[in-house]
Order: structure tokens, then C-alpha cells, then sequence
């Protein structure tokens, strides 16, 4: 909305700028033709607020009605405006539309692991201590929410029945609308702690002022999963002594004080296999848990991936374990729900950073630098260090060492997926170029291995003599390995 708003005053600009009074007099006029009643007709102080920014229920017949004062009577002007109003308000009501309760969804039904993460969480959140929060970020499919909601049942069987419960999906990765309204939220928490909807305050600040008040002693315990960012959580921090509050986010949440941010990394090979256990049933995989160990390795040890595969061993016991090889296993990984949770990730990244999550499928699953990505992209290094932080910032990247990063093996597949669907195929040809230029100083076995998954896996057209040089090159690299 304002957005929209600051477009309505480059309008007013563009229209030499009349005066608010100018306004309301064109609207009246407009209005009276129209034939409505004098009653119905704007003061000047309610045209003058439609240029103000921060409003949440506009009135989207009055604002039209500054357009077509400003603009004229056009059609096609004003039908690009209704449009642009309808969705800024269709992305308002979804944005006030609150999953948000005052007890925890269920738990988990098979957790494992976190033997490191889950212990100290629960320390730093023993009540008794000054406000405490927490913030678990990681990768999408992780379990960030699984072990939110581990941490928080265990506190409060500690605790009894008599702690307060808020809890809230702020929906800060739904590709479906926009993240939830902190003022909607807000509105549902007093809700739920006894406030009447006539005691509500209008503004964000006095509904953040009056819910810090009620919270003050309570010891309650808060849980907010899904955050988009720093901006949308500060409202909703508690702030005050005894109060706990556990965040789960899949971005870097660098701007919160006073929180300890916890990294929520894949399982370690152990609790991979006790996953795919609990999830598949011990005598599925006890034939062969060799295999078991090499399809967690396929999966990198996600636990979204891992559960999906337990839950298809499990009803498909035709499939013997050793069916379960790259392809098959990949692909059966993000269509039951890691494509859909990589996809809304990547949806929230800028287009640029985009480009170079799809390029990166064209390197091997090894380390990549600045150079290297900026090689890949045709961009200097400065701008390619950006989109691997960006990267790295939305978990989808790994910082291995300083200035080296690494894609999880499923976030490379997803690139995979995309580039030959994003990317047209004289791009990726140009990207490989450059890719083996810039490689023209590393082993030959790289280079080999660059071509043979462009060559096996993109299935990227080529004119004959670029397919003869790529065939040369490779000769070359076979010879070279061979040596």
C-alpha cells in the first residue's frame, strides 16, 4: 500500500501538482455529475490522508477518485490504476489473514537427533531467567520448526500448565502471499490474552505497547516460525523479564539484540538412518543399512528429504534399497516437498541471485568462490560476492571457509531443474565458456567433469563445431585423468 501511495504523489507531482484543495473540488465536481449525494462527498483532511503512508483500510473508491482528478477520465490510465489497487489490496487482506494460537501445534512424531542443538536451547531458555530469546535458523527442510516445537513441549512440561502460550506462523516463506501482518498478529494475541475488540488499539505501536504490558510477569512462552525478517518479528518480541521467545526463520536474522541465534544444520549420518527408521519401519531397512548410509549421503542428511523417502520405502516394499540410486531417489525427494520448499525460497531471492543459483548447476559440487561464480555470470567479482552472501543469508548456500561456499546436494538438483527452465540455452552455453576459461589453471579432471554434466544431465543444444571442440576438450580431459 505504500508503495502504491508513493506512486498516487508522483501523480499528484505529474499533474502540477494541484493543491488538496484543488482535489476535493474536481472529486465534488466528478461526484455531483455522478449523481451522488452531497453526504457521500470527501472533506478535504480525507483526500489529504490518501496521500499519507502507513494506512492499512484504505477507502479504494475515494483513491480512484484522486486519480481520475489527477489523470482525467482516460480509461486505460485508470484501469492500469484499479488494477494496481486491486492487487496492493488483495496482498493486504492476505497479509491480515493469522494462523495464531494459544497452545502449540502437535510435535513432532519422529524426532531425532539434535542432541546438540536441543539441550542447549532448553538451557538458555530455562525460565527464571531475564527475556530470553531464541532463533533457529537453517535451510529449507531442515526441521527448524520440528525442533521449535521439540524445545517448546519439553519446556512446558517443565513448567506446568499454568504458562502462557502464544503461538504464530508468520508465514515468512509461503510462495502463495505475503508474510503475516505484525499488526495482524498482534490483533490475535490480545484477542487471545482477554483483550476485547473495542480495547484494541489501532496502530501498531500502541497494540506492540499494550501487549508488552500484559505480557510483563507472565513467564509465557512464545513461539513465532516462519519469520521474514528482523523488521516483521520486532513487534512481536515480548521484551519483558521471564517471557521466552523460540523464532524459526530460513534467513539470517542478523538485526535482533539481545537473541542467540542457533544455526539448525542437516542430520549427521547417525540420526539419518535413525530418520529413515522411524519413518520406514526398522525391518525395511535393516537388509542392507550400507545403502541406507548412501541414500541419506544422496539426500545431504536433510530431514524433509530423509522423511519423504521413509514415508515411500514404507508403501512402496517392492522397491529393494538398492533401487533407491541418484536419479530416482532425487526426483522422489522434491516432489514430495523439497522442490515446493526450495522454490519458495528461491522466489524471495533478487532476480540477479536467481540467475546465479541456476548457473551454479553447471559446476561441479565441489566449492565455489567469487571468481569462479563471477566467471559463471559474466559479472565482476564484487557483484558475484553479493549474490553468494545473498545466498548464504537465505541458507540455500554454505560458507565452507572464508570466500568458499557450497550448495547442499538438493538445492544443486533444484539449480539443475532450473536453468534449461530459466535459463535459454545460448546463456548457458556463454556461461560455460567462461566457466572453462576461467578453469583453464585448474585440473583437467574439473573441466572433464563440467562437460560430461552439461553434456549428460543439460542436454543443452549445440551447433556441430562447438560439439566438436567440446569433444575435443573432453579427449583431452581422458587423456589427462589417464596420465
Amino acid at each position: 500500500m505504500d508503495e502504491f501511495i508513493t506512486e498516487l504523489r508522483l501523480l499528484k507531482a505529474w499533474a502540477a501538482n494541484p493543491s488538496i484543495t484543488e482535489i476535493t473540488r474536481r472529486i465534488h465536481r466528478d461526484w455531483q455529475r455522478a449523481g451522488r449525494p452531497r453526504g457521500e462527498w470527501p472533506a478535504r483532511s480525507t483526500v489529504g490522508n490518501c496521500f499519507r503512508v502507513g494506512r492499512r483500510r484504505p477507502n479504494s473508491d475515494l483513491l480512484l477518485a484522486v486519480v481520475q482528478a489527477l489523470a482525467g477520465t482516460d480509461e486505460a490510465i485508470l484501469s492500469v490504476w484499479r488494477q494496481s489497487l486491486r492487487t496492493v489490496l488483495g496482498e493486504a487482506e492476505a497479509a491480515a489473514r493469522v494462523s495464531a494460537y494459544d497452545r502449540l501445534p502437535a510435535g513432532p512424531s519422529a524426532f531425532v537427533g539434535r542432541t546438540d542443538l536441543a539441550p542447549r536451547a532448553e538451557v538458555l531458555l530455562a525460565s527464571g531467567q531475564d527475556a530470553t530469546t531464541l532463533a533457529l535458523e537453517g535451510m529449507p527442510g531442515v526441521g527448524k520448526t520440528s525442533l521449535a516445537l521439540h524445545i517448546a513441549h519439553r519446556l512446558l512440561a517443565e513448567d506446568g500448565t499454568d504458562t502462557p502460550v502464544l503461538f504464530a506462523n508468520l508465514r515468512g516463506s509461503t510462495p502463495l502471499g505475503p508474510p503475516a501482518d505484525p499488526a495482524a498478529v498482534l490483533e490475535t494475541f490480545l484477542r487471545l490474552l482477554g483483550i476485547t475488540g473495542d480495547r484494541i488499539p489501532y496502530g501498531l505501536h500502541a497494540r506492540a505497547a499494550l501487549y508488552r504490558q500484559l505480557l510483563a510477569g507472565t513467564g509465557a512462552l512464545i513461539v513465532l516460525d516462519d519469520a521474514a525478517d528482523t523488521e516483521q518479528l520486532h513487534p512481536l518480541l515480548p521484551g519483558t523479564r521471564g517471557c521466552r521467545t523460540v523464532i524459526t526463520s530460513r534467513h539470517a536474522l542478523t538485526g535482533l539484540s539481545d537473541t542467540t541465534r542457533l544455526s539448525v544444520h542437516p542430520l549427521d549420518p547417525h540420526d539419518s538412518v535413525e530418520l529413515l527408521r522411524a519413518t520406514a519401519g526398522a525391518e525395511r531397512i535393516a537388509p542392507d543399512i550400507p545403502a541406507v548410509h548412501q541414500i541419506a549421503d544422496q539426500l545431504g542428511h536433510l530431514p524433509l528429504a530423509l522423511s519423504a523417502i521413509g514415508r515411500h520405502m514404507r508403501n512402496h516394499p517392492i522397491w529393494a534399497l538398492i533401487d533407491y540410486y541418484r536419479e530416482p531417489l532425487i526426483t522422489l525427494a522434491l516432489e514430495d516437498g523439497v522442490r515446493a520448499a526450495l522454490s519458495a525460497s528461491d522466489a524471495r531471492l533478487p532476480k540477479s541471485t536467481q540467475r546465479l543459483l541456476r548457473l551454479l548447476a553447471l559446476h561441479p559440487q565441489q566449492e565455489v568462490d567469487a571468481a569462479t561464480a563471477a566467471a559463471l555470470l559474466g559479472e565482476p567479482s564484487a557483484a558475484a560476492e553479493h549474490h553468494l552472501t545473498t545466498l548464504t543469508a537465505a541458507h540455500l548456500m554454505e560458507r565452507t571457509a572464508p570466500g568458499s561456499f557450497r550448495l547442499h546436494a538438493l538445492v544443486h538438483a533444484y539449480a539443475e531443474e532450473r536453468i534449461c527452465i530459466d535459463e535459454p540455452a545460448t546463456h548457458i552455453r556463454q556461461a560455460l565458456s567462461r566457466l572453462l576459461e576461467h578453469g583453464r589453471s585448474h585440473d583437467a579432471a574439473v573441466r572433464l567433469e563440467t562437460l560430461t554434466l552439461r553434456a549428460l544431465r543439460l542436454s543443452v543444444p549445440r551447433q556441430d563445431a562447438e560439439a566438436d571442440e567440446e569433444t575435443g576438450l573432453l579427449q583431452q580431459g581422458r587423456r589427462a585423468v589417464a596420465a
